[in-house]
């Protein structure tokens, strides 16, 4: 039989007036129904949202409470973190050796800002008339609709309700239609740990009738968002309903450069992380290679070894490497973005086969894109295991192919002079930039891009302000009777 996940709405758990199959991708199956909220239960979720934001049990908390609440809330993920790497691992295709790091590491974005929550300060202000006196007070924006791909969704979903729930806000939780079974089990571990009845609500659903519903709620104060830049374009154009604050983290055309001075071993095996984890279905991917070219033929050789060598089977095998991409959509649309980049002039070095009869497998692929250098595959974000090679000859040129994009999120940098490291941070037009490694996150540090990559940044304090608003607060403190009403003060 089929298991059945449940919305969470207003502190309950309730099936959706319809429901939906969701695909194991290893196999191609349905394996779960899942429920689908429309108008009506969006529309439930931001007014249960909108009370509890307004509500004693929680408007009257201290910070020292909410934070002991995300405590609560760490704890049992850490405590669940086995089912719900399985879940995710069952309903996305990641393979289970990445899941179950990475959502046990999700725990420590939530006590990060179980950290924070009460070290959101206002400010005094020396204020240039004498018988004031003058504060600031940072206060929640109110609800906010955290919207999230299928893809780390435990980890995307914490770097938005973890700084948000700190900052006193309350959410409504959208999972992708892909893959959100490890969403709706963890709105069970948000009941356990004892929120109040509506501070967060999870449901999922499609674009129309869920997403566009709850970006453009007139109650709606905040849209966090992460996807792709056609999606942000609709979110943007919904917000316009309700004035809602946004912060998009979009996708990229991660720039990876490689200079004849580096490791080459060790740029390597970053490069294998950098595209090839995760089936390259990573934002943050290193897609585009772009290599010195005194030493592009041999990198390539090394890549090509290793590329080969990886590890392809079933998502829950701990010793897979790479596991299925989550959608036949996206394998189809790769096929067809390698087929059209090698009638342009790119050659596929290696891969990009599928793998087997069953489930939505493809071998990685490397395709060296000298000869087409405005190729599609050097120019879209594909979203899966395909990497494309570009020279260059020095830094000028290497910032040159780095920056020819519209995106603007990450990069990684690999060379052993240290003057060389710092010129060219200065010229990445990238929000993270990572020196002699890649895919390296924290709580503790900002995360987010520029252009078609969003703005705004998750992680770290920059994010928990982001979800407050400031009150500025006029005291006059003298007894005299007020001067001439008809002039300002």
């Amino acid at each position: 039989m089929m298991r059945r996940f449940q919305h969470y709405i207003d502190g309950a758990f309730e099936d959706g007036p319809a429901g939906f199959e969701s695909l194991d991708p290893a196999t191609g199956e349905a394996w779960a129904i899942m429920p689908e909220a429309r108008e009506a239960e969006v529309d439930r979720a931001v007014r249960a949202a909108h009370r509890a934001f307004r509500a004693p049990d929680w408007a009257g908390l201290t910070a020292s409470a909410r934070a002991k609440l995300l405590h609560r809330l760490a704890d049992l993920v850490e405590r669940d973190a086995s089912e719900l790497a399985a879940l995710e691992t069952r309903d996305t295709g990641k393979i289970i050796r990445e899941t179950r790091a990475q959502i046990a590491y999700v725990a420590e974005y939530y006590r990060y800002y179980a950290g924070l929550a009460d070290k959101i300060e206002g400010a005094h202000l020396p204020i240039d008339k004498p018988d004031m006196e003058v504060w600031l007070r940072r206060e929640p924006v109110g609800v906010v609709a955290a919207i999230v791909p299928w893809n780390s969704q435990l980890f995307l979903s914490a770097v938005k309700l973890g700084p948000a729930l700190a900052a006193g806000c309350t959410v409504v939780l959208k999972a992708s239609e892909e893959g959100p079974a490890p969403l709706l089990h963890f709105a069970r571990l948000v009941h356990e740990a004892g929120f109040p009845a509506g501070v967060v609500n999870v449901l999922t659903g499609f674009g129309a009738r869920c997403g566009a519903v709850l970006t453009s709620h007139p109650k709606v104060a905040h849209v966090a968002f992460t996807g792709g830049p056609d999606t942000a374009r609709m979110v943007v154009r919904n917000s316009a309903e309700n004035l809602a604050r946004t912060s998009l983290e979009l996708g990229g055309k991660s720039p990876f450069i490689v200079f004849a001075d580096a490791d080459l071993d060790s740029a390597a095996n970053a490069q294998v992380s950098a595209i090839f984890a995760a089936a390259g279905q990573s934002c943050v991917a290193g897609s585009r290679l772009l290599v010195e070219r005194s030493v592009k033929d041999a990198f390539l050789e090394r890549l090509m070894a290793k590329a080969r060598a990886v590890r392809i089977g079933a998502p829950d095998d701990p010793e897979t490497e790479m596991g299925p991409l989550c959608t036949a959509r996206q394998r189809d649309r790769i096929e067809e973005v390698i087929a059209a980049s090698s009638a342009q002039g790119a050659r596929l070095v290696t891969g990009g086969e599928r793998v087997g009869e069953a489930g939505f497998y493809t071998t990685p692929a490397i395709l060296d894109c000298s000869e087409a250098p405005e190729a599609p595959c050097v120019t879209t974000e594909l979203f899966g295991p395909v990497l494309s090679v570009l020279a260059f000859d020095d830094e000028a040129d290497a910032l040159r192919l780095a920056n020819g994009t519209d995106y603007g999120l990450a990069a990684g940098l690999f060379t052993t002079n240290l003057t060389r490291a710092h010129r060219m941070t200065r010229g990445l037009e990238a929000g993270v930039v990572w020196i002699n490694t890649y895919r390296a996150v924290s709580p503790i540090a900002p995360f987010g891009g520029h252009g078609l990559s969003g703005h705004g940044r998750e992680g770290g304090l920059a994010a928990a302000l982001d979800y407050t608003t400031i009150k500025t607060v006029w005291l006059r403190t003298s007894d005299d009777p007020i001067p001439d009403p008809f002039v300002m003060r």
